[in-house]
């Protein structure tokens, strides 16, 4: 039996990303300040996750730091929002109550806005031998890894190239292998540098899966200009300290290995006693509520909502978070106050894949571009991205 909740505790946001961000800043923009939040994050900054594909800009060490990562203090000062820096252990929903490891945070009601985690699939050696871009951490860690393997390129053996996997053909693998296949290496390292081979091993799943036949078709082209090589149609089975072995039998060596092959709920997450859709994901009804719990709500990619209408899973994007995040804010505040709920309904305006410095494709309606105005696009979205969490603004569309 769920208790009922103290009317002092505050209402309690998990996760300070795009999501998180925003529905923090809605619950007070709407509650006109009279709902306390206390926004919980691991991490004392706000990270751009939908720019960390730019490997080659974050290896470039004098233009990181504040282009990728805003600290947190700046951002929900103004609002009066309380920040508590720590990790997530559990989360008690008959008791009200979040696990910090360090304390126990009461709450009365519960925006779960956290993100996803790697999902390795059982692969062996997954984990240890490749580095992943779904946290800054790994992304820092994959350009210093790229930086050093180019700085190292000129003393290779004549014809060696520094080679490259991407383990992943959906838009995070693409745009991680077609942007260091494009980066400046020999800028960034001030060395002769070899560019690298940059290979994206797709799986069995079709490359860019979900997307339309035009923005696909027009993706290839434009990684093949790259010098990308796509292979399809097989699995990793293993993946060696230097080599990943498909389930075809085919090996492929390699210098750098990069895993962008799925992401999967936290495994706390996965634990609740809820209804949970694909990767362990929390399925939430029309309000973005979850069903049997009051005053419990989640967003973005740590949650399944299934378009009542269309029976589509919403997608897991930047674009679908900032959307459902007013709609989530809005309904804990009507919870809270004792109004009617109102249900969310998704439209999605476009997409946009990144495809190398200065290069993209985008759809939106029935129209694709490509090329640098494309580009364009992503980066303007992206700003849009950002400055729309930071502020509580209306969400960017195409």
């Amino acid at each position: 039996m769920t208790d009922a909740p103290s009317p002092d505790a505050p209402a309690v946001v998990l996760g300070a990303g795009y999501a998180g961000l925003r529905v923090a800043h809605e619950i007070r923009r709407r509650s006109h300040k009279e709902i306390p939040v206390v926004l919980v994050d691991r991490s004392p900054v706000h990270v751009l996750r939908t720019q960390l594909y730019e490997i080659g800009t974050i290896a470039d060490s004098e233009r990181t730091q504040r282009k990728f990562a805003v600290p947190l203090e700046e951002l929900v000062r103004r609002d009066g929002i309380t920040l508590r820096q720590g990790t997530v252990q559990s989360i008690d929903l008959d008791a009200r109550q979040v696990d910090l490891g360090t304390e126990r945070l009461a709450y009365r009601s519960l925006a779960v806005c956290l993100g996803n985690v790697v999902a390795f699939y059982g692969v062996p050696g997954a984990d240890q031998h490749t580095f992943q871009v779904y946290r800054y951490s790994g992304a820092m860690q994959l350009a210093e890894a790229m930086r050093e393997l180019e700085a190292r390129s000129p003393e290779m053996p004549p014809g060696r190239r520094p080679r490259v996997l991407v383990i992943g053909g959906g838009s995070t693998g693409t745009e991680v292998a077609a942007e260091i296949a494009t980066a400046d290496w020999r800028r960034i390292t001030r060395r002769d540098a070899r560019p690298p081979e940059v290979i994206l091993v797709c799986g069995a799943l079709p490359f860019l899966a979900g997307f339309s036949a035009g923005l696909v078709r027009h993706a290839r082209a434009m990684l093949y200009e790259a010098g990308v090589v796509l292979h399809e149609g097989a699995n990793v089975r293993e993946v060696q300290p230097e080599k990943v072995v498909l389930d075809t039998g085919t090996e492929f060596g390699f210098d750098v290995a990069v895993w962008a092959a799925g992401i999967q709920a936290p495994e706390f997450v996965r634990a609740l006693p809820v209804p949970h859709g694909k990767g362990g994901r929390i399925k939430v009804n029309a309000f973005l509520q979850v069903d049997g719990r009051p005053g419990v709500f989640g967003v973005g990619d740590v949650v399944e909502f299934e378009d009542p209408e269309t029976h589509m899973i919403v997608p897991s994007t930047a674009q679908a978070a900032l959307a459902e995040a007013p709609v989530a804010a809005a309904n804990l505040v009507a919870d809270w106050f004792g109004r009617p709920l109102k249900p969310f309904q998704y439209r999605e305006r476009g997409v946009v894949v990144a495809l190398g410095v200065g290069r993209g494709v985008a759809k939106f309606s029935r129209v694709t571009i490509w090329g640098s105005p494309a580009r364009l696009l992503k980066t303007l979205v992206e700003k849009e991205y950002a400055t729309a969490t930071e502020h509580g603004r209306k969400p960017p569309g195409l």
